[in-house]
């Protein structure tokens, strides 16, 4: 046996990463890291709820946004389009498992709408930035819409094709004199898996506003 193998496997056993205990985390988390641990993509919830997931740099600030939407029922942070099982936050934060931080949204569609959630996305996101939004640099920050239905689907194609020709009708940008490009993802959901409990509706923990129509600025670290 290689010395380098014979070194991974020793510490790969003393430094072994200790499972992730979704149960113990709060609704609807623990609903979510059950259907990930399953290796499930769900479209409705258990109570019977459209599902949504979106990714726009810090999961914090994001999170809170869609908190204060009418119709949307509940709402956790987690980790999504990556390569491994259940990652960490300091794993995510490494940039080397390929997951993105992303908030998966649970709403009534006889109150909100998926072309609403896609507003809150749009209005927020700068989807022109590559991997990363303001500050936050890294693929595990990079935008996107992920989709759980067709329709969903259509709908988020529509609204990107909308953001794509904004950009063009704004004409060129910068010493390069380039039409910005949407840089944001639209790929189909991928397994989702929800972060640890100190990250779930952490702004609203720390005294933000999470009321139905808040209006009040968002300040992404409390």
């Amino acid at each position: 046996m290689a010395a380098a193998v014979r070194t991974s496997m020793l510490f790969g056993g003393l430094f072994k990463k200790k499972p992730m205990d979704y149960t113990s985390l709060s609704y609807p988390a623990n609903e979510m890291g059950e259907a990930a641990k399953a290796g499930e993509v769900p479209s409705v919830s258990k109570q019977g709820y459209s599902i949504a997931t979106f990714a726009g740099g810090c999961f914090w600030g994001l999170e809170l946004a869609y908190q204060r939407v009418p119709g949307v029922t509940a709402t956790a942070v987690g980790y999504t389009q990556g390569e491994t099982d259940e990652p960490t936050y300091q794993e995510t934060c490494s940039g080397t498992t390929g997951h993105t931080e992303a908030v998966q949204v649970y709403y009534d569609p006889k109150e909100c709408s998926f072309d609403t959630l896609l507003d809150v996305f749009v209005n927020r996101v700068d989807m022109s930035q590559v991997n990363g939004q303001g500050n936050d640099r890294g693929t595990q920050y990079r935008t996107g819409v992920y989709f759980h239905t067709a329709e969903q689907e259509a709908q988020a194609k529509k609204r990107f094709q909308e953001a794509q020709d904004e950009y063009a009708r704004a004409g060129p940008q910068g010493l390069a004199r380039m039409v910005k490009e949407v840089a944001s993802e639209l790929k189909p959901a991928e397994v989702f898996w929800p972060g640890e409990e100190y990250h779930q509706q952490y702004l609203e923990k720390g005294g933000q506003n999470a009321a139905k129509g808040a209006t009040a600025n968002i300040r992404c670290y409390g």
